[in-house]
């Protein structure tokens, strides 16, 4: 058994319970603190990392456990603020209404030009600023600008009046500011 194997072992045996502890102290539930110290230990040791003592492997274990602590949390505090943009209302019934309007939508941008269809994809989809899109497309400002007032106005003609667009870029447009 190599030497890493004695550590580990020991580790567990002698101060697993510690280890425990100290990560429900992090985690507020001694469950989640197990998968925690479990999921340190192996990433510490799943790849027969040089550890030759107890005390320097156990300090190592509980860096390991406080990074994978607060790397979760931010994942957790992110997709809590994301979540609402990708969670749909799951109790309507009918979901024809939902692909009625998005084929209409898909339809409408398949009859702008590619430059205009471009700048609406990367201004509402990619939620891009103006200045963004123009150094994408490499395009100035005003041209972006002119784009995207030509694309709204040539989709209203389709879908009829986008309110969303008129709301906040539309404006922006025609006065010349950017978002």
């Amino acid at each position: 058994m190599a030497q890493w194997e004695d550590v580990l072992g020991a580790l567990v045996q002698v101060r697993g319970r510690a280890l425990v502890r100290y990560a429900t102290l992090l985690t507020g539930d001694e469950r989640a603190a197990e998968d925690l110290v479990q999921d340190a230990l192996v990433r510490c040791f799943g790849q027969g990392r040089p550890l030759r003592e107890v005390a320097a492997a156990e300090a190592y274990v509980r860096r390991t456990v406080l990074t994978i602590f607060l790397d979760g949390r931010r994942r957790t505090v992110r997709w809590d603020g994301l979540r609402h943009l990708l969670a749909r209302d799951e109790t309507t019934a009918d979901h024809e209404p939902a692909v009625t309007i998005r084929v209409d939508v898909h339809s409408a941008l398949a009859t702008l030009r590619p430059r205009l269809r471009a700048c609406v994809v990367l201004r509402f989809y990619d939620d891009l600023t103006v200045p963004e899109i123009a150094r994408r497309l490499d395009l100035s400002d005003g041209t972006v600008k002119r784009y995207l007032s030509d694309a709204i106005a040539q989709l209203e003609t389709v879908l009829g009046p986008l309110p969303d667009a008129h709301d906040e870029d539309v404006h922006l447009i025609a006065n010349g500011g950017t978002r």
